[in-house]
């Protein structure tokens, strides 16, 4: 494929902020030099403002996971029109309901059809095979392909390794924080959407046992979500709520992490995430739970620890296991290298790139 010729289309499901969305935008900062045009098809909360700043043109359009008759109509239509109308010649999606308008529209016999694959699942197999048949397929991380050849039955699959930018500074200082640092406080943050995805109530409960052991402990919660309510009412009732700091959602995710001690990964389900990449990128080891493509990342002793999912008493071990060996410094070389040679941004640009080029 030549690039320059190439005008591409992303789609992606309102990401609230998610790593689908920081994918995007990264695919975007990487192309538009590249090719002759980038156009984004997504749902409300997606972050606008970034595509301005680098001239991508934005349409809205509904949540792609709604059903609703009347919605898919509306999805189909604008998805038709955006393609014709922008002289669209790739697709690249990144949610399956998106891979199934292109494949039901027929739009993958006028576009090169690319659908890049950010979690593990196992329902709807037939529909994820018709949805995903006429693509090049891209998975996050090894589990990610394993999950699409065992499950769904698809071959030619490409891995690329989620990346996060290298954190370019210089750190802004929290004054939370760096009260808290100058107390003689651990900072153990976590940082994700208030989902059920992302485990925080086991993190929570995890909370006594850690204290237990290092009562001059804080833990940083910074991130928002469906379950804020429900999580700081388990706070309370745990009895941890004076060990917490809530930050709620912030943009300044690897500013943040440079300040903390260690940094906790509670998912009970993941593709790559990019959370412990980013921690990375900054020298900030991690703990997290061992699924999916996280073990990719997380290699047990050596960059952090990895702790069982659904087992608050087992993750506080490692927890305090990191601690006890004072994982920020003991880990800061393993932590750069796992970074520099797997997750950087170079990689993934230079990855993608040549998989565009070489279709």
């Amino acid at each position: 494929m030549k690039l320059a010729d190439q005008n591409i289309l992303f789609i992606a499901r309102a990401p609230m902020h998610g790593g689908t969305e920081k994918v995007v935008l990264q695919l975007c900062e990487i192309f538009k030099p590249l090719v002759n045009k980038i156009v984004v098809c997504a749902g409300n909360g997606f972050d606008q403002d970034a595509l301005k700043k680098v001239g991508i043109k934005f349409y809205e359009i509904p949540d792609l996971a709604d059903k609703n008759p009347k919605v898919v109509l509306n999805i189909a239509s604008k998805l038709k029109h955006v393609v014709k109308q922008e002289n669209i010649t790739v697709i690249h999606t990144h949610h399956r309901m998106a891979a199934f308008y292109v494949t039901l529209l027929g739009l993958y016999k006028k576009c090169v059809f690319i659908n890049t694959s950010h979690n593990t699942f196992h329902d709807k197999v037939k529909f994820t095979h018709f949805s995903y048949k006429y693509a090049h397929l891209i998975a996050c991380g090894e589990m990610v392909k394993k999950n699409l050849a065992d499950t769904f039955g698809l071959k030619d699959i490409t891995v690329i390794h989620n990346a996060v930018e290298p954190f370019k500074g210089p750190v802004v200082e929290e004054p939370t924080l760096k009260e808290l640092h100058e107390r003689d406080y651990q900072l153990i943050g976590n940082v994700g959407r208030l989902s059920e995805q992302k485990g925080f109530e086991y993190f929570i409960d995890a909370m006594p046992s850690i204290l237990g052991k290092y009562p001059q402990t804080k833990f940083i919660i910074i991130g928002a979500g469906e379950l804020e309510h429900k999580l700081k009412q388990q706070a309370k009732n745990v009895g941890v709520w004076d060990a917490i700091v809530w930050l709620g959602f912030r943009k300044d995710v690897q500013n943040l992490m440079s300040q903390l001690d260690l940094v906790v990964l509670s998912s009970l389900w993941e593709g790559l995430p990019l959370t412990p990449i980013e921690a990375f990128s900054v020298g900030v080891p991690v703990v997290g739970t061992a699924v999916d493509g996280t073990p990719e990342e997380i290699q047990d002793g050596y960059n952090g620890y990895l702790a069982k999912p659904k087992d608050s008493e087992d993750l506080a071990e490692k927890v305090i296991t990191a601690i006890d060996q004072n994982a920020k410094i003991s880990m800061k070389g393993a932590v750069k290298k796992t970074y520099d040679e797997e997750f950087s941004f170079d990689v993934l640009q230079r990855k993608y790139i040549s998989f565009y080029e070489n279709i």
